[in-house]
């Protein structure tokens, strides 16, 4: 990640000025950079082959010497410290030859195949030696070489050719500073010395295929494969991830309208020039052959698929909608938005439903896994986003994380967090199960508080029970920045003998003890910030639990500042902003609630429509009704409600009763096999936009190639919207965020010209924050006063039984990606090709079950198998699965109990029972025979089905 040092400037002198000359120039640097940097702000190249902006100085390659006057020796220009008066020169006849020969040495020792290397033009090895001047190499082959090393061709995205490399450490260096995997290493020493991935290749390592140590490559050692068969890119376009929360920056190195590779972009706010496997390398699924480009429609979904024209499939659909309308009423329609969608194309989607559709029947995908999120920082601190930016982590001195495995759901920013547990923060980790960051190279959590599923209420309620009663609360930044009378009942409560480690400890499983010294570290270790995901969330408690952790934070100080906050780690790319642009079906865009009259008033004005102030119904209110006949039409707009989301069984039951199913999206999803209507849309590479990221970064999307559907995804819902007679007259997805800002105080300021001059905003941006706004809450909360809320423990309605006697949580994988309907379709399938269970030794012998065991689980809402894997990773009464594949039906045996505020299901909490089985269920097979039936339908090869 380029951390912008200036090749070993120590942070804390950056700010004294150093006066010194180099070749005749004089420069003025910060005290402590490196002669190199200092060189460079002179304008004067000094060749380098190991020194490189992203990587600490290490002064290996010997090839940027220098001459200092009154010195001895010829000094690495990048590992020397200026000095003020310091006389520097880096071009000499001496320096010259030592230069030469020291490239001499290298090439001795390497191909000369530069005109038919696939790094020709794009090559450092090359460019120093043209930069050294030389013309020739006295030390023939005949020797000792490396010529004939082999080539690891066992990634599926890049090579490893050891005939290339130089050894300068670049990619080992990467691996530890920028990734922290510490999966390369140098072998040997002298000649002998050379790269090595583990004990094999990069396939068997702990190599996480991340990229860095590609991008860091100075030769054709380490390549992508994409370049080695396609050739280098001729331009380059700056777009933004559409994966996790982290909103990483790419350049999207381009041939044409071809995608030759994704490059981190190093001026990425989220980013830094750093990436992860799906982001640097997955990308592939957006010109697979499954995509879907013409649109479909069919009068019933026993029916096979007619390919039609957009202006007859956008004309059949408003008709069904209009038909239902006045057949059943306005409600009986809806839509459902995707975190996945940009801003713009989520904003016309709840336009759509609010000015057209004449209700407030929409909903998003982010209210199934952040919605507590919203309602529990709104109640608390005033406002429904993170506080932090992700660089915050840096300051931090005591990291706490809750039900969230940043290394596998937000890889980028875990790259970072684990730099700074390596610089001596602490860690504590409230999980049920053992995550990567409890014990890695070089970070290992101070203290894992193993809690048992469901418990996270009774966790924050004794933690905060140790705070008060010790006298740890910051009680002067509790008087100055929040309500004193809501603070009394609070602390008044947590102080209660039933709110202590000892009297929760029988219902979270957390030993007293550790958990009151994990207590002492967040009150007192410094610089406190809070961590939290799904686990936090997604459980009939997850409002509850975001206010306490937001209580936590105010009784600690922990907030305003940089290193501490609360931080959401939002799952999928635009969950912050589809659910900023009014996807709650009782929320305007900002957060504002439909009941308002001036708020609403002001829609009015702008969309020229009346609009209801009654909240619509959540999806689940839509899925019940639709069972009941009372809700008709449905219009998904990027979402696969029918793998994603809880009961599945009960999810397609609705869907099949319904007369018209819109779906909107690359594939023939899930909920397409229940569709009468299929709108094709475009990828991130083929649209503009925005995405917003987990810590509010407003990032540009920025289209790269053509529709391969002919359209953006907004001018889909704008064309549906003007066939209901309601032109939707934008030109440019900038016109959207216009109308955006004009209507949403938060983003009055954001614009795609101020986005193109910033790269990217984090909301608020106004006329008090014109260049966004990093951290929140520094002088006062949003609301004003901070307000803490009683979080009574309630234990949930999921109990384990005889029958059931075993909690199911489900989690992610690095690999893979939500419902996995990209990452299924490029190579990341060769790190995880199925689901599994993950059980515990205990529960498995018990059981009769062994590895690789194809297990029957079963639970109160239904069955599947899953193949069996035993670890310890998991504590014994608890088993855990990924739900990236659809046939594996995790969401089958998840139940439909949900958040008591906010409806968002609670997928951590499922009471099981497993056994071993050996055939499928029942459940799968018919699921089997029906995605066939449905692939057929639509004239797909046969193949299709394997990959859906």
């Amino acid at each position: 990640m380029d951390k912008q040092i200036d090749y070993g400037t120590p942070a804390a002198i950056a700010d004294k000025q150093v006066t010194l000359e180099i070749d005749g120039r004089e420069v003025t640097v910060a005290a402590g950079t490196s002669v190199m940097r200092a060189s460079m702000e002179a304008g004067i190249t000094v060749p380098k082959l190991c020194a490189t902006d992203s990587l600490d100085p290490f002064g290996s390659c010997r090839l940027c010497l220098v001459e200092i006057e009154g010195r001895r020796g010829y000094p690495a220009s990048c590992t020397t410290p200026v000095d003020a008066g310091m006389k520097v020169h880096t071009q000499t006849p001496k320096l010259a030859d030592i230069r030469r020969g020291v490239m001499e040495l290298y090439i001795s020792d390497h191909p000369l195949d530069c005109l038919t290397c696939a790094a020709n033009g794009d090559c450092e090895l090359q460019d120093m030696a043209g930069a050294v001047g030389l013309r020739e190499v006295r030390y023939g082959y005949e020797g000792e070489n490396h010529l004939k090393a082999e080539k690891d061709t066992s990634n599926p995205y890049f090579t490893f050719d050891p005939s290339k490399c130089i050894v300068c450490s670049r990619c080992v260096r990467a691996c530890e500073e920028t990734q922290g995997t510490f999966a390369l290493t140098i072998h040997g020493r002298g000649f002998d010395s050379k790269v090595a991935s583990g004990t094999g290749n990069f396939m068997d390592s702990e190599c996480v295929s991340c990229g860095a140590c590609v991008q860091a490559c100075p030769t054709a050692t380490l390549m992508e494969k994409s370049v080695i068969e396609q050739g280098l890119p001729e331009h380059s376009v700056t777009t933004t991830c559409a994966y996790c929360g982290v909103g990483c920056s790419f350049n999207a190195e381009m041939r044409g309208e071809e995608v030759i590779r994704m490059v981190p972009n190093k001026d990425g706010g989220a980013n830094h020039g750093h990436s992860c496997v799906k982001g640097r390398f997955a990308w592939g699924y957006t010109t697979h052959k499954d995509r879907i480009t013409t649109p479909m429609i069919r009068k019933s979904i026993k029916d096979p698929w007619q390919e039609v024209s957009w202006d007859e499939a956008i004309n059949y659909a408003a008709s069904e909608i209009t038909r239902i309308q006045r057949q059943y009423g306005k409600d009986s329609v809806g839509a459902i938005t995707s975190s996945r969608c940009t801003n713009e194309e989520v904003y016309v989607v709840q336009k759509l439903v609010r000015a057209v559709f004449g209700s407030n029947n929409v909903d998003t995908c982010a209210r199934v896994c952040h919605s507590p999120t919203g309602y529990g920082l709104k109640q608390t601190l005033g406002e429904s986003a993170g506080t932090q930016t992700f660089d915050s982590v840096m300051q931090s001195d005591v990291i706490m994380i809750i039900g969230a495995n940043p290394t596998d759901g937000h890889p980028v920013f875990a790259s970072q967090m684990k730099r700074r547990l390596r610089e001596g923060a602490k860690l504590i980790i409230a999980d049920p199960r053992a995550i990567d960051l409890v014990s890695s190279p070089h970070v290992r959590a101070d203290h894992h508080l193993k809690l048992r599923p469901g418990t996270n209420v009774a966790l924050i309620s004794a933690l905060a029970h140790v705070i008060v009663t010790e006298g740890l609360v910051n009680e002067a930044f509790v008087r100055e920045r929040c309500e004193w009378d809501s603070f009394v009942a609070w602390r008044d409560f947590v102080a209660k003998p039933e709110n202590s480690p000892e009297a929760l400890e029988p219902f979270s499983g957390v030993d007293a003890e550790e958990l009151r010294a994990a207590a002492r570290l967040y009150a007192t270790g410094g610089n406190a910030a809070i961590y939290y995901g799904l686990g936090v969330t997604e459980h009939s408690q997850g409002s509850t639990m975001v206010m306490g952790i937001a209580n936590l934070a105010m009784a600690t100080g922990n907030i305003g500042r940089e290193g501490v906050g609360v931080n959401p780690l939002r799952g999928q790319n635009n969950v912050q902003g589809s659910c900023d642009m009014g996807s709650m079906p009782h929320e305007f865009p900002g957060y504002r609630h439909v009941s308002d009259d001036e708020t609403r008033a002001l829609f009015e004005q702008a969309w020229g429509r009346p609009l209801s102030n009654d909240p619509g119904l959540r999806i689940p209110n839509m899925l019940d009704l639709a069972g009941e006949g009372k809700f008709k039409a449905i219009y998904c707009n990027g979402e696969d409600i029918a793998q994603s989301d809880p009961n599945t069984q009960h999810v397609t039951h609705a869907l099949e009763s319904m007369e018209c199913v819109i779906v909107q999206d690359l594939f023939l999803n899930e909920t397409a096999m229940y569709a009468h209507v299929f709108f094709p849309g475009a990828s991130f590479l083929e649209k503009s936009g925005t995405f917003t990221n987990a810590e509010r970064r407003i990032s540009p999307v920025r289209r790269v190639m053509t529709p391969k559907n002919g359209m953006e995804d907004w001018e889909i819902t704008a064309k549906l919207s003007t066939a209901l007679g309601y032109p939707m007259e934008y030109q440019h997805a900038s016109d959207i965020m216009d109308e955006i800002a004009r209507l949403t105080p938060t983003f009055e300021g954001v614009s795609f010209a101020k986005l193109d001059e910033l790269g990217s905003i984090q909301w608020p941006c106004n006329d008090t924050h014109p260049n966004g706004t990093p951290v929140m809450h520094v002088d006062e909360f949003v609301r004003g006063k901070g307000k803490f809320f009683i979080t009574q423990y309630v234990p949930t309605s999921e109990k384990v039984t005889a029958r059931f006697p075993l909690i199911l949580t489900t989690g992610r994988i690095l690999s893979q990606y939500n419902v996995g309907a990209q990452t299924r379709r490029t190579a990341n399938v060769a790190w995880h090709q199925e689901d599994l269970i993950e059980i515990h030794p205990h529960d498995a012998e018990e059981r009769g079950i062994q590895e690789g065991d194809w297990v029957g689980i079963t639970s109160r809402a239904g069955e599947t198998v899953l193949r069996a894997t035993i670890t310890e990773r998991v504590q014994p009464g608890v088993v855990y699965t990924t739900f990236h594949h659809p046939e594996s039906g995790a969401n089958v045996i998840t139940t439909d109990n949900s958040d008591w505020a906010t409806n968002c299901p609670e997928y951590k909490v499922t009471a099981v029972q497993v056994a071993r089985v050996t055939q499928l269920s029942d459940w799968q097979t018919e699921y089997q025979n029906f995605s066939e039936a449905q692939i057929a339908f639509a004239g797909l090869p046969a193949d299709v089905a394997a990959t859906e």
